[in-house]
């Protein structure tokens, strides 16, 4: 009998990724694109959770960051929503890639913005600043989200109208979607807000929440613990406010360990 253990295997740099191919880009501002690439059948992922995405270096070697996954659970594709930057050691690549290249795709989905990290509750608010919209585009997607709440509600501030990009997409495809529609129109109220133009809905967030604006442009209560659960993705800053903010209020933040009122995501920064 062999003792494999005594001399492992080198483990390679790109056994922890499957390399897949970019099939679909969109560019929506000169800051902002998305991009989708193939699935390998093996990856299996929660809606809302990210992965490690990234090109391969000229020393060989995986240049990534963590990206939440745009795309739903159920999807054959993986879709991805980016911001660009100059200078930025991953993004000033990424943003040029091309339908047919290749990207790394990392093994090991992981993240707290999940359904089960939260107690059972009757209205769902997921708010998102920035590109910080892309877990919400996977959750709003899923059905077993409208299984488990009556409403769901998913807010988008950006500073410029025109980083609204996914606005038709919760506005109006995904109510009229023929396999989707009839579970998701009803319960589906999308809340865009702009922060630096004139706009039907203007201000950050978080001054929106403590004004009541935000309840009141709905149609809802307030906060209230025993029926709303929040997720909360976007900039440290915001994040942080917006956490004290449903402390202030009596809310617990959750885990898949101990669920919870809220929870939110910290592993994303913008390079």
């Amino acid at each position: 009998m062999n003792d494999l253990s005594i001399a492992p295997a080198p483990v390679k740099a790109g056994g922890a990724f499957f390399v897949e191919t970019v099939t679909w880009v969109q560019h929506w501002t000169p800051s902002l694109f998305s991009f989708r690439t193939t699935r390998d059948p093996s990856l299996r992922f929660s809606s809302g959770q990210f992965v490690m995405v990234g090109l391969t270096k000229a020393d060989g070697k995986p240049l990534v960051r963590a990206y939440s996954i745009a795309s739903p659970a159920w999807h054959e594709e993986l879709e991805f929503y980016s911001i660009k930057v100059a200078d930025g050691p991953l993004t000033s690549r990424l943003q040029n890639i091309k339908v047919g290249d290749e990207v790394l795709i990392g093994r090991k989905p992981t993240g707290t913005l999940v359904l089960d990290g939260l107690r059972p509750g009757k209205r769902l608010y997921m708010l998102g600043t920035g590109t910080g919209l892309a877990p919400w585009l996977s959750l709003a997607r899923d059905p077993d989200v409208y299984e488990r709440f009556d409403e769901v509600i998913v807010t988008h501030t950006v500073r410029e109208v025109a980083d609204l990009n996914y606005r038709a997409l919760l506005e109006t495809e995904l109510p009229n979607d023929e396999v989707l529609g009839e579970l998701i129109g009803p319960k589906l109220r999308y809340y865009p807000t702009v922060t630096r133009e004139p706009f039907m809905t203007e201000g950050r967030i978080t001054d929106l929440i403590a004004s009541g604006k935000l309840f009141d442009d709905l149609g809802v209560p307030p906060f209230d613990r025993a029926v709303d659960r929040v997720m909360l993705c976007g900039g440290p800053s915001v994040l942080a406010d917006l956490k004290q903010q449903l402390i202030d209020r009596g809310y617990q933040e959750g885990s898949l360990a101990s669920p919870g009122d809220f929870v939110l995501e910290r592993a994303f920064v913008e390079t």
